[in-house]
Formats: structure tokens, sequence, C-alpha cells
């Protein structure tokens, strides 16, 4: 990396990073997309924006988050050592809590009185919920009927915190048809309400508003390891599904001498085509507004997508992904349902931290990738915690034996 050009990726005044991204509305909601683009410039270098942000995250959300170093995990596989970042640990349960209060405080500047938002694994409703109580604000969460059904913990908690949610119906009833429900609600009520996206995707400003506010885990976590270490990690792993707790670990080691690997739910296999594993073999198109891989009927419409894991069965990716892939930088990478599975099984057996199915897709990427390194170290963004999927494990995995 100490040869290579500084890698500065985005996005430009359009939105794009590189040729992703962009923001493709209707006509009536230019208007409203300029409006949250001028706001979110002001706020983004106000003193004041940030210092109740920080504030927020100190004494609400418990920032800063750990970074662990997993000895008996790393003992059994018999590789490089493993530490992860406790994202789990933040309020709520997962890395969703610090976009969502930061969008939060952008409604109330902007004179909002309604959040609206999709939510697949239900981590970013539950946050978003959270804010929105948090702020005095209506909220709205739009998730599929599939999902309802396997995150019945998550949709309760955004029911207790106050939560409208509004069950999809129509299509696969998953995260696409939820963000496609929760886009017309938004159309239809942008005077009062702002729609708060879940991930680093959608028109411009979204998809770098909210790595901006994921930026905060990969600051943290590069500090806490040359801390506990002395030393930047060898490589490091994240799951992506939108990107965007990636995003946020990603952003702070882009330009250091470190491995970067993106990890993709690969499903039942690629043979079965039930997968979400979008850069792998994803193609460029426009979904929900904006350009990136997506993955394709024949026709250049989203394809039908499939994970374990709620969280991740988008068929499109964050833009700034898929430059970065373009670029070279970060390589995109694949874990199957039951890799994912035996991984969820081996941090609860040998840390005692039951991890998201989200999260432990990165994690059996960096055991395999550890096992193969022999030494040196692997720092994985652990962006959520499993209580939420506890109904679906035992069900479909049992208990591991």
């Amino acid at each position: 990396m100490s040869e290579q050009k500084r890698i500065e990726t985005g996005p430009d005044q359009e939105g794009f990073f590189g040729k992703y991204g962009g923001k493709f509305l209707p006509p009536q909601l230019e208007r409203p997309f300029a409006e949250i683009i001028e706001a979110y410039h002001r706020i983004a270098n106000d003193a004041a924006f940030i210092a109740e942000l920080r504030s927020i995250r100190k004494h609400f959300q418990g920032r800063p988050t750990p970074v662990y170093h997993a000895r008996t995990l790393s003992r059994k596989n018999g590789g490089a050592h493993i530490y992860l970042k406790r994202e789990d640990l933040n309020h709520t349960g997962a890395h969703k809590i610090n976009h969502c209060m930061g969008e939060g405080l952008l409604a109330k500047f902007m004179g909002k009185r309604k959040l609206i938002a999709e939510t697949g694994a239900g981590q970013h409703g539950v946050a978003l919920a959270t804010a929105a109580a948090y702020f005095g604000l209506e909220c709205e969460i739009h998730m599929g009927e599939v999902d309802i059904a396997k995150q019945a913990p998550n949709v309760s908690r955004m029911r207790l915190l106050g939560a409208q949610v509004v069950p999809v119906s129509f299509g696969l009833r998953t995260l696409k048809e939820a963000v496609d429900s929760a886009f017309q609600a938004y159309l239809a009520d942008y005077e009062n309400a702002i729609y708060c996206i879940g991930s680093v995707v959608g028109p411009h400003p979204f998809p770098m508003m909210v790595r901006d506010f994921q930026r905060v885990v990969g600051i943290e976590a590069r500090e806490q390891f040359q801390e506990l270490t002395g030393n930047l990690p060898d490589g490091i792993c994240a799951c992506v599904g939108g990107g965007s707790n990636a995003m946020g670990l990603f952003s702070a080691f882009l330009n250091d001498p470190c491995a970067i690997y993106g990890v993709e739910p690969l499903g039942r296999g690629p043979q079965t085509g039930e997968h979400a594993a979008t850069m792998t073999y994803g193609k460029e198109g426009i979904i929900h507004g904006f350009k990136c891989y997506l993955l394709q009927n024949e026709d250049g419409s989203p394809a039908p997508v499939y994970s374990c894991a709620s969280g991740l069965d988008y068929p499109g990716v964050g833009p700034e992904h898929c430059h970065l892939k373009d670029l070279g930088r970060v390589q995109y990478v694949t874990c199957s349902d039951d890799e994912c599975r035996d991984a969820f099984f081996s941090l609860c057996r040998s840390e005692g931290i039951i991890p998201a199915i989200e999260s432990a897709h990165a994690l059996a990427y960096a055991l395999k990738r550890a096992r193969e390194m022999g030494s040196g170290a692997l720092l994985v963004n652990l962006s959520g915690r499993g209580d939420k999927d506890l109904d679906y494990v035992i069900e479909n995995w049992g208990l591991g034996g």
C-alpha cells in the first residue's frame, strides 16, 4: 500500500463513487433530497451538532465499544489471532445505532416529525425506533413478512419503542420489498418525514452520510488495535449486505498496509441460485435510486436473493463498495450458510459470545483465512449480537450439539 496512490473514494458532488452511486429519483423527490444534502453539509461541520452526537454516543450508546482478543477461539483454530470489534455491545445490540442517532438528530435539525425506514434483520428498525423515542419523533418501519416471522423479538422491540411496523406482503416479502414499500411511504409524506436508509445504499447523500456516521467504528478500532498490539492487523473482515458495518470499519484502514475482506452471503450455493453474493455474481445496474453491482434477472430487474441472515439478503450493494472492488483495494469473498452456522456455534462455545448471523459470516471467513495464514492477526467487525436470531437458530440449526 505504501507505493500505491492514496485512496480517496468520494463521492463527487453528484454522489458518485467512481461510476457508482448518484441519485436516480422521481421528479417530486428531487427537492426533498436536495434539502437533505444541504442540511447534512451544514450540520457535518457544525460544532454543536458534533458535540451533541458525541455526547449521545458516549452517554446513551455506550461508545467506545472495545476490541477483544478471542484467545480461545484463536487457539482452537490454530492460525492467526482473531480480534473482534464488539459492535454487538452497542445499545440496541448492533452498529445500526451509530447512523440512526445521527439521522434522528438530522431530522430534528430539519424540523421533521417522522422517521420512515425499512429493515431486514430488524436491527436498523430497532435502532431507528430507539432514535425516534429519544428525539420524540414518530416512527414507521417497513418489514417483509418473511423477516417479521424470522425476527419476532426485534418486531416486539420496535413496537415496544412506539414504532408502527408495516408488514410488506408483495414479492419475496424480504428486504428489497421492504425498501420499495418504505420509499413509497416517504414519497407520500416527504414534507413531514425523512427516509432514514439503513445502509450505505440508496440515492445520494445516504451512502456518504451513513458511511460518515459509521466511521466511528473504524476510527476506534484502528486506535484500539494499535494500543493492544503495537501493530496494525494483517487483515480486517466484515460482512457485506448493503455494507454499512463494513464501510464503517474499512474507511479507517484503506490507506494502511493491511488486507481488507468483505464477506458476502453465498447462502445455499451458487448452483442453487439461492444466495445474495452481489459483488461476486452481480453486474452493473440501478436499484432504489442508485447505480451499483446488482444481481439481476435476464430483463435487468433485481433477481430474487436468499440468505439465512435477514440483514444480508439484498440484491444490490453500497456504491462505495463497488468502487473499492473496481480499484482492487477490497477483496469481496463469500461464506455459505453452513460455514456461517459453524462459526456461529464456535464463537458461542469458545468465547461466550452469541453473534448475529450476519456477523458470523465475517467470522467464518476470518477463521478460514486465519488457518491459511498460520500467524499474524485478523480484526473482525462483530457487527451485532444474536439475541434476535435465537428462534431461527434453534428451529433450523438446533443447539449445536
